[in-house]
């Protein structure tokens, strides 16, 4: 089994598995098993070697008498309880852009930036052990924290991804030959700063997705790619999320729902030289000045900022797991990680 495949899926749970415990009133607890392990509660103590043996879906009960149900955590349990560097996209965004960036197994894939790593994790999946995935951090911190929270669940860091500490901008050219990518995903707060590096590493039909949190973003990479000229005219979506109460007769929807997190919009990469037929628009404003780029500045979009002391502690957090899952130590992200650069 290779490191993109995941951790095991069946069979008992052994020292070393990840384990998701659902307690009293459905309070989560995300446990790593080991020898002499406890996990210690206001319901009680549950020790370790109660759940070390058995099967995948048991029920354990702790020293207060209440009753666990153990199960592996599945990748949308992990990322959204894994440490944050950054905010995370979202388990409904990540599988949208999967099927919109259409990532499949053995493409080459570029990714900017990681932040926790959450995407990275599912496009690592997608892609199997022949793909390849390099992705641009622009700060280190960020960097270390995707690095132990993909350890952390693969249980190592995978020959076939490469984290660059950098700006894609002016990396991607001496990383990737121009022509040989596949597919570009770029989850940042100004996209159109790196379209001109990814339309030249982009081979002619591979597509650009940009992952954006606000309307007037996506207002201004739609209308940087299309004057461009190197793209096929932008698609754009949201997706939303809404549960549903189900209960007997009682069947409802849920009063809360995972609405708008951020926008989706793909193009593809036109052959070189080629012209894309023209679009008929109805009369809008499709011009912007200095008053419009200033809305778009990191501050007034929202650009969230964090500090040094947080993001210590969340780099430890994240390294420790990663060490709890391996016996080992979070690899140094200045140096990359994993096999050759894209080429």
């Amino acid at each position: 089994m290779t490191a993109v495949d995941g951790p095991r899926r069946s069979g008992p749970f052994a020292v070393g598995d990840r384990v998701q415990l659902t307690g009293p009133k459905g309070k989560l607890h995300t446990i790593t098993l080991r020898e002499g392990g406890e996990l210690h509660t206001h319901h009680g103590v549950l020790r370790h070697e109660q759940l070390i043996g058995a099967p995948d879906g048991s029920v354990v009960t702790g020293s207060g008498g209440h009753d666990y149900l153990a199960l592996r955590p599945l990748l949308r349990d992990f990322v959204m309880s894994m440490p944050r560097g950054a905010a995370i996209v979202y388990p409904k965004d990540a599988a949208q852009i999967l099927a919109d960036a259409d990532i499949f197994p053995g493409a080459s894939v570029v990714e900017a930036g990681v932040g926790s790593g959450a995407l990275s994790l599912w496009l690592l999946r997608a892609l199997g052990s022949e793909g390849r995935l390099l992705s641009f951090e622009r700060r280190a911190e960020f960097a270390e924290v995707a690095l132990a929270n993909v350890e952390t669940f693969l249980g190592e860091v995978p020959p076939n991804w490469r984290v660059q500490v950098g700006d894609l901008a002016t990396e991607l050219p001496a990383a990737a030959s121009a022509g040989t990518v596949d597919r570009v995903v770029l989850d940042m707060l100004a996209p159109w700063e790196c379209v001109d590096a990814a339309a030249d590493a982009l081979a002619p039909g591979g597509v650009l997705l940009c992952y954006v949190a606000t309307a007037t973003q996506l207002s201004r990479i739609a209308e940087f790619l299309r004057g461009s000229g190197l793209f096929t005219e932008p698609q754009s979506s949201e997706t939303m999320v809404r549960g549903w109460h189900v209960d007997g007769l009682a069947v409802r929807p849920d009063h809360r729902m995972v609405a708008h997190t951020g926008f989706l919009i793909s193009a593809r990469r036109l052959a070189h030289g080629a012209v894309a037929p023209e679009r008929a628009r109805r009369g809008s404003k499709t011009s912007y000045g200095d008053a419009d780029v200033e809305v778009w500045t990191p501050g007034a979009v929202g650009d969230r900022e964090i500090t040094d002391k947080n993001l210590r502690k969340r780099v430890r957090d994240a390294q420790r797991a990663a060490r709890a899952r391996t016996g080992g130590a979070a690899p140094d992200p200045d140096e990359g990680v994993g096999g050759p650069p894209v080429d």
